[in-house]
């Protein structure tokens, strides 16, 4: 994976190679945290990780059915709620969508980059905000319980950039 997943998120590549590498560390956290990735879970998975969008319940479900795992909308909110609990997905909220944890396998706070044009997602590491804000709240006194940062704009393709 490159250095910068945020940045390769709106470049042209290999998406196979990343989703692939993702999903690896995912079943490496699973059997190292003892965490049952069933078919409909891992296959969830699989198609948040076909790109760097964000896909609503429904139509996760619709692609869950075309593969015979059914259409009962308690099957996919199920496996994205077990995907979300352990780190291996995110609820980009702004979106009402998941998209799949592109570093599984360990805490950190991220923030999403979400392009209005083409609707790509990419996760980036967000420490430094996370911090910042955690100091701007210890100096009001205020405990901070639930962090989502999201950020709306343009990436380079939809710029006209290369992408």
């Amino acid at each position: 994976m490159s250095a910068d997943p945020a940045a390769q998120a709106f470049r042209r590549h290999d998406h196979s190679g990343c989703a692939s590498d993702v999903l690896a560390m995912a079943e490496e956290r699973a059997r190292t945290d003892g965490l049952r990735l069933t078919p409909v879970r891992r296959r969830v998975l699989e198609i948040l990780l076909e790109g760097h969008r964000a896909m609503g319940a429904y139509d996760v479900l619709d692609r869950l059915a075309e593969d015979g795992f059914g259409n009962q909308p308690p099957v996919v909110y199920r496996a994205l709620e077990f995907l979300v609990a352990h780190g291996l997905a995110h609820r980009i909220r702004r979106l009402n969508a998941f998209a799949a944890c592109m570093h599984p396998g360990g805490d950190h706070a991220p923030v999403f980059l979400i392009c209005d044009g083409c609707g790509a997602v990419a996760e980036m590491a967000g420490g430094p905000v996370r911090a910042a804000l955690q100091a701007e709240a210890d100096a009001r006194g205020f405990t901070i319980e639930r962090v989502s940062m999201e950020a709306t704009g343009t990436c380079p393709a939809c710029a006209g950039g290369a992408a």
